[in-house]
């Protein structure tokens, strides 16, 4: 899949199929940010599923206060040095803003996320009636794809900053609706972020499709975090779903092998992470 790069124990690449096989088996899957190389070997190492190239490199590595100025050409380069670090570890790269506005844009970009970018799979927020029709037709032409719902950070201007979503009874019906909607349109991931707990397991009830939590409580079928949080580097207040697994250890491996342990063992996120 990608060229190997670290010493990390032999394991059968993660792929689409086995992330599936997973959530039918109960074992938790483990996904965390990479930006670079370098951290994508240490992700690598611990034996991380899934990383994410998000585009939250425009808040953690660009200095940005959201998301929206990552372009396209960023998030090429980002996850075409971070495939350089993968060799089992499945590699998913966010659709940055704008990128999704209409089918052919989004075959475009997907196509360089993949292509230029080494992605095997590509993230797209949202489930708008014209994110269905990108999804539809990223699937026809062999992409895979993972939907993210709840607080979608590309979305902030809308939501008014970064809010809770999903906690009125009618938000969270059609959150679950909106769900079983990106599953039926061939989404094959769904991240979850920003919800309450119940809702969190509501949905991943709801689908067939594994579900990865930020912020969604412990029901999902897999965790993910911002690496630059998980390690507590983060400038400013650390979010309420986050926790500092370098606080402790002497190393950044040790700190990524501890969130790896914790996301399996259902240890994180404990309840001072989740929301009601």
């Amino acid at each position: 899949m990608y060229a190997q790069k670290a010493n990390a124990p032999t394991r059968k690449p993660v792929t689409v199929p086995s992330l599936r096989a997973m959530k039918a088996e109960g074992r938790r899957i483990v996904m965390l940010t990479a930006y670079d190389a370098t951290f994508a070997t240490q992700l690598e190492l611990a034996g991380v599923d899934i990383a994410l190239v998000g585009d939250s490199l425009g808040m953690v590595i660009q200095g940005h206060s959201s998301t929206l100025p990552v372009t396209l050409d960023h998030m090429v380069y980002h996850t075409s040095i971070v495939a350089r670090g993968l060799s089992s570890t499945l590699l998913v790269a966010d659709m940055p803003f704008m990128a999704d506005r209409d089918v052919p844009h989004a075959l475009e970009a997907a196509a360089q996320l993949v292509s230029e970018g080494g992605a095997a799979m590509v993230k797209i927020e949202g489930a708008s009636p014209h994110i269905l029709e990108a999804i539809e037709a990223l699937v026809e032409r062999a992409i895979p794809v993972c939907a993210h719902l709840g607080l979608t950070p590309q979305s902030v201007h809308k939501f008014g900053g970064f809010r809770i979503q999903g906690r009125e009874q009618e938000a969270a019906d059609h959150m679950v609706a909106q769900a079983q909607a990106v599953e039926a349109a061939g989404a094959a991931l769904l991240v979850l972020e920003g919800i309450p707990t119940a809702l969190g397991e509501r949905i991943t009830r709801a689908v067939s499709i594994p579900t990865i939590g930020i912020g969604a409580g412990p029901h999902c079928d897999g965790q993910v975090l911002v690496l630059q949080d998980m390690l507590g580097i983060t400038p400013g207040k650390r979010p309420k779903f986050s926790k500092d697994f370098l606080a402790g250890r002497d190393s950044v491996a040790k700190a990524i092998a501890a969130y790896v342990e914790d996301v399996r063992t259902g240890a994180f996120p404990a309840p001072e992470h989740c929301f009601e």
